[in-house]
């Protein structure tokens, strides 16, 4: 018996008989039945050219413990892993290094996939992928083209979001904050030939479908407000000058009586119409301005409202009050009509504009029917005024009515908005997928034929962006000249090419079946694993990656693809590691940590063992490499532990007791991925172990089989010493003795609305009367209640009292 760790050894063995032996390698094996069946899923990463952060391991660490537990409990479990190797970051390391992307991207994915092998992880590498590969892409193209026909894929010449170091157009979702999400700088507006996708013809499925998914909430959330549904009103002002309708949308029409102004995009198409000759010069120079900014310039970020009159006017329907008709660049063209009715009293944007320009402001919402003078424009909902016979009426009344009003006078009619645009999807970049297009001069715009496809992107020397708004591949003539698919004219390739996104999309079906060429994905595979189960990666990707993913499921639904309604029914996040000064780790920081340095030092199980015990799986957790060597100790007193193994050894009752409930806490635990309190477990077990005189081998093999999903490859190695008739992943999970298990005593907390004031240790089986009894007899607790109304008694069975008193 090895009395020392050497998991530098144990480590390299165990990686390489894995793999050997296909360890875990899964097929759709019919004897499992359906509720033993699961899909586990990681966020792919992008192989960028500094490998692996420590931040990656830990959503891989976390599924890969849940994986080869429900293995252990009989599940057949596909746990896949492959790489997003298209799009923005491959190509510009390759361009930083002088390099083709396609040389770059495959060495970076080699040492991604040496680095990964390090953990332990139990992938099914046969399944591997990579989007950048043309068995790969072809599939990809293939679903653009079923857009395409299904027409929610259009060809637009329109003012984007353009980056001017990636030099390429971006879309709403990757703009933050004014800058690209990718290089961190200020982004431009552009007018450039672009394609589409009509993801707005999906807003209310996407939204309708988020309330059935185990999603947190937050992350709905952001999906809400991403989509932006709202209901209102759509609302038509004549233009005094030329009797044309200006059709605004609002969701408050209950304040039209208040409406002083009106505002129009820039880019309105009814601006050179209505401008009079005096304000000319001004609303051109403006507009030539407006042009400039990105959507997020002229609204969130725009703190200082401007604009310029169009000399025209208004009518109001309600009251055939006179009204301005202005321009300014915080009405945005691609939301509602692209003009606004100004209501300054109930609106903080339209009340300081009307402040600075010297507008009018009436007041026709109030609390409590009275007319004041504003010194802040007034937003909550009330009771109207100065709204003539609608005066008194509460808000929500009064927006039924007066749309009612409309729809009879023929002035308007109830409408639904969203904020959600439809998807900037081309790029003018090389290293994405070819988009499957050619343009004919005789027949426009037609797909190329299905068989053809994978359409590969062509060898070139320099695939650097242009900056012009045309992809480095429109320069290769030998690649663009081609035939028309369909009259055999002579026609021209589309020379944009796809996000990187659009591999990401539909990724979770190819591992299903990824040596296909016939089709995406089999159906008897698909519906052998059907949606994923558990999804985990960052938060990050909550309006990017998810929506898309969502929206292109759904079109292939549509298109009798898939046969489930969503992809991912189960997601989780992981936070973020921090450095150790609380920082997000960067390399201008310099406190990036390398894996590779840690696993060399402490080993792989203590890597992972540690980045599940930091806390909490979707917390931000700052990094501490001092903290690592608790970890690498307690492995230690496991191994040191089979010093005490001993043939018909019995445990004290008390440490059999803790046994069972070791099982039942780590079983829960793991069920919920709450992984740092089911480590904590397992230390107190050890630790209890430890003062046992001696310790027998089926107690030590269970927690070996407990301890293995955290650290795989100690627990493999000691399992092979003790026992050696399998490996662990194919023995059963241990099970606990429920009688064994019971706790005879349970810490109850007492609470004084909402706040613990007390805490008392009771009988585990106590019923819910005398635990608001006792609580009503702590001392502490009584000192609360003297000369106190009690208003409400909250028990809540094994847990606390809360008394709520006033």
């Amino acid at each position: 018996m090895n009395e020392t760790f050497d998991f530098l050894t144990i480590e390299k063995k165990w990686i390489e008989r894995w793999d050997e032996s296909k360890e875990f390698r899964v097929t759709e094996d019919p004897s499992y039945p359906v509720e033993k069946r699961l899909y586990v899923l990681d966020m792919f990463p992008y192989p960028s050219g500094s490998g692996l952060h420590v931040g990656h391991p830990e959503g891989y660490t976390a599924t890969d413990i849940f994986t080869r537990f429900k293995k252990m409990n009989g599940f057949n479990v596909l746990h896949p892993m492959g790489y997003d190797s298209f799009g923005l970051p491959a190509e510009n390391y390759a361009i930083k290094t002088g390099t083709h992307p396609a040389v770059t991207t495959r060495s970076n994915i080699d040492r991604f996939r040496d680095q990964i092998k390090t953990f332990g992880f139990a992938y099914d590498w046969d399944r591997e992928i990579s989007t950048c590969e043309p068995g790969y892409y072809k599939w990809t193209q293939w679903i653009f083209l079923q857009l395409f026909k299904k027409g929610l894929a259009y060809e637009s010449e329109m003012p984007i979001n353009w980056c001017p170091d990636c030099l390429t157009g971006l879309a709403n979702e990757e703009v933050k904050d004014g800058n690209c999400d990718r290089c961190g700088s200020q982004i431009e507006r552009r007018r450039i030939r672009q394609w589409v996708l009509k993801i707005t013809e999906y807003a209310d499925r996407l939204l309708a479908d988020l309330d059935a998914l185990d999603w947190s909430e937050s992350i709905k959330a952001m999906q809400e407000n991403w989509i932006g549904r709202s209901e209102g009103a759509e609302v038509d002002f004549v233009i005094e000058s030329t009797k044309e309708k200006l059709r605004v949308y609002t969701t408050r029409p209950d304040t039209l009586f208040g409406a002083t102004y009106m505002v129009i995009a820039p880019e309105h198409s009814a601006v050179a119409a209505i401008t009079t000759k005096e304000q000319q010069a001004e609303v051109t120079a403006y507009i030539e301005e407006a042009a400039t900014k990105s959507d997020l310039q002229r609204t969130e970020l725009n703190k200082d409202k401007s604009g310029v009159f169009t000399g025209a006017y208004a009518i109001n329907p309600v009251n055939n009050e006179r009204i301005p008709i202005w321009i300014s660049d915080y009405v945005l063209i691609s939301y509602g009509t692209g003009a606004i009715m100004a209501v300054p009293a109930h609106d903080t944007r339209d009340f300081e504009f009307a402040k600075k320009f010297d507008i009018p402001i009436i007041q026709v919402v109030s609390k409590d029917n009275s007319v004041e003078e504003l010194e802040e424009a007034f937003t909550d909902e009330g009771f109207a005024v100065n709204s003539g016979s609608f005066n008194g009426l509460p808000t929500s009344e009064f927006k039924k009515t007066i749309t009612e009003w409309l729809e009879t006078e023929g002035k308007g009619n109830k409408a639904v908005n969203y904020k959600l645009r439809d998807w900037i999807f081309s790029r003018q970049r090389y290293w994405g997928e070819p988009i499957p297009l050619v343009h004919c001069g005789k027949c426009g715009i037609v797909p190329i034929d299905e068989k053809d496809l994978p359409l590969r992107l062509p060898e070139v020397e320099s695939y650097t962006p242009t900056g012009t708004g045309e992809s480095p591949l429109a320069a290769i003539e030998e690649w663009v000249n081609t035939d028309c698919p369909v009259c055999g004219s002579p026609a021209k390739r589309e020379t944009n090419t796809m996000p990187q996104w659009a591999g990401s999309c539909w990724y979770y079906l190819r591992y299903m079946d990824p040596e296909n060429d016939q089709t995406l994905v089999k159906p008897e595979a698909l519906n052998y694993w059907g949606d994923v189960d558990l999804y985990v990666g960052g938060a990050e990707h909550a309006v990017l990656h998810l929506l898309y993913a969502r929206f292109w499921h759904k079109v292939l639904m549509d298109c009798g693809v898939v046969s489930f309604k969503e992809p991912f029914k189960k997601l989780r996040n992981q936070g973020m590691i921090l450095g150790e000064n609380n920082e997000k780790m960067s390399k201008s920081r310099g406190n990036v940590i390398n894996p590779d340095d840690i696993i060399a030092e402490f080993g792989a199980d203590s890597l992972r063992m540690y980045e599940m015990f930091m806390g909490p799986l979707a917390a931000d957790k700052p990094w501490n490499t001092n903290s690592i060597y608790g970890v690498k100790r307690f492995l230690e007193k496991v191994w040191r532990l089979q010093e005490r193994i001993e043939t018909g050894a019995q445990l004290s009752d008390n440490t059999a007791k803790l046994t069972h409930k070791t099982i039942k806490i780590v079983t829960q635990k793991i069920d919920n991925l709450d992984f740092n309190t089911a480590i904590s477990q397992l230390m107190i077990l050890v630790n209890t172990l430890q003062k046992e005189p001696s310790v027998p081998l089926e107690t030590y093999k269970t927690l070996l089989q407990l301890l293995h999903p955290f650290a795989p490859f100690i627990t493999e190695e000691l399992w092979e010493i003790h026992d050696g008739t399998t490996t662990m992943l194919k023995t059963s999970w241990p099970q606990h003795n429920p009688e064994m298990a019971v706790d005879e005593v349970i810490t109850i907390v007492f609470q004084i609305n909402g706040k613990v004031r007390a805490r008392e240790d009771l009988p585990a089986d106590i019923d819910k009367a005398t635990m608001l009894e006792n609580a009503k007899n702590n001392d502490k607790i009584k000192q609360y209640l003297d000369g106190r109304t009690i208003i409400k008694e909250i028990v809540v069975p094994g847990k606390l009292v809360n008394i709520v008193i006033k």
